[in-house]
């Protein structure tokens, strides 16, 4: 029985807002790692002080792309600079429509002359998929599916962070030598209990330390070693519901909504993606509604990933990407919700974490989407990663909030008037003052 494409499914919900519109998903959790070893508050935390171990084995796709023209595939697909592309170094993968709009964000890795891993979210990794197989690229592909995906087998790689400002002395005593001295998004090969691996400065947390990884069979010995070597640092194991929460303090939106539901040009891309892919199942939800997918579409731009965007070759969007350089309308911020609106509406939270579409408004008027929303009990309130329209976005800046979850199609447009409010105030983002002022150093 063939598998019904993304395509087949807009064409029998009738669009696509109504194939994605589905108030209140689930709550999404992280395949195989425990949600919580000392308290989900404790570990969201841990890294300010002392020093956190994320396991990253189980919740990222990886693709693996190799052969003489994998470069040039890559080249043609995202908006990256790629004249000083070193093996071990890394970049904040770019890919864009014709239309300028984000397909989703990505970790791209050279590993070889002619060897590359993108990671993260796979809608990315089906546009490269794509294009490799209908540009006839000298290239061969494997994808690796997360662990709640994949039909069989461990993942191929394993992935550890170790972040915090107690890091880097626990990586010099699992290494038994001081950490290698290598910049940011780059890494080197190193050894750990006996196994080869790399060391990659790169932290979801955007604190001091590295990312971890190696080939599956090292796992064990691996996780041991770091445990062992991070002990006498008090190192603390982050649970799965903490570790969902960390891209809002470090400004990394992860979920926006790719741009490809609506262009005519690109139906036989949709008709390539599947169904019960990121792309057709990822819920749209949240108290802003339209019927036109394209109002939740997302500029690079407005992500913060200008600083990886380069002309100095040509691309799929490109010159959309050329038009929005001094044009687009929103930039990311972090919203700091007022504690009381948030106790009177909702009590304690307790654990909270929401992927939403949520009006920003300013007396009334929408002026930005909420997009990645969880408590932060060391707060003392909710924070939130928004895209907020320029003129509106600095900080200090009033706001408020329309909690709640919109029906959808048949319902009234405005129903989200009925909604209760909160204030929020606009603060920068990255949140986190590390991660915004150091991290990248």
């Amino acid at each position: 029985m063939t598998t019904p494409s993304l395509q087949d499914g807009i064409d029998k919900a009738g669009s696509p807002i109504k194939l994605l519109w589905k108030p209140n998903p689930p709550l999404q959790t992280v395949p195989v790692v425990q949600p919580e070893f000392e308290g989900w508050a404790k570990e969201q935390h841990a890294y300010e002080d002392g020093v956190i171990l994320y396991d990253l084995c189980h919740h990222m796709n990886d693709l693996f792309i190799d052969g003489p023209d994998a470069m040039k595939l890559l080249q043609a697909v995202s908006a990256n600079d790629y004249e000083k592309f070193a093996i071990g170094q890394a970049k904040q993968f770019v890919p864009v429509t014709r239309n300028g709009d984000i397909i989703t964000d990505g970790i791209l890795m050279r590993m070889g002359e002619n060897s590359f891993i993108l990671s993260g979210v796979p809608a990315s990794q089906t546009w490269v998929r794509y294009h490799a197989d209908r540009g006839g690229y000298d290239v061969t592909y494997r994808a690796d599916a997360d662990s709640a995906n994949r039909k069989e087998g461990p993942p191929a790689m394993f992935r550890y962070q170790v972040q915090g400002p107690r890091a880097m002395e626990v990586v010099e005593r699992v290494l038994g030598a001081a950490p290698p001295n290598v910049k940011f998004f780059h890494s080197e090969e190193v050894t750990i209990a006996g196994r080869k691996l790399r060391a990659f400065r790169h932290g979801m947390a955007g604190q001091p330390g590295f990312e971890l990884l190696g080939q599956w069979e090292d796992n064990d010995a691996v996780k041991q070693a770091l445990l062992v070597a991070g002990e006498p640092s008090g190192i603390v194991q982050v649970g799965g519901l903490a570790y969902y929460t960390n891209g809002i303090e470090s400004g990394w939106i992860p979920t926006p909504t790719p741009g490809i539901y609506s262009d005519p040009e690109l139906e036989d891309y949709r008709k390539f993606v599947s169904l019960f892919s990121y792309e057709g199942q990822k819920p749209i939800h949240g108290s802003f509604y339209s019927d036109d997918i394209a109002d939740y579409y997302v500029s690079p731009y407005e992500l913060g990933y200008g600083r990886s965007i380069a002309f100095n070759h040509d691309f799929i969007g490109r010159e959309a990407l050329e038009k929005a350089k001094d044009s687009y309308r929103r930039k990311r911020v972090t919203l700091v919700y007022n504690a009381d609106d948030v106790k009177k509406l909702m009590g304690d939270p307790g654990y909270l974490l929401r992927y939403p579409r949520d009006r920003v408004e300013i007396d009334g008027e929408l002026v930005g989407l909420a997009m990645y929303t969880a408590n932060f009990p060391a707060h003392g309130t909710l924070l939130s990663l928004a895209l907020v329209d320029k003129q509106h976005a600095e900080p200090g800046t009033e706001v408020t909030i329309a909690w709640g979850e919109h029906p959808g199609a048949g319902a009234p447009a405005d129903a989200h008037k009925e909604f209760p409010r909160i204030r929020a105030t606009v603060q920068p983002s990255p949140y986190d003052q590390v991660a915004r002022t150091s991290y990248r150093a």
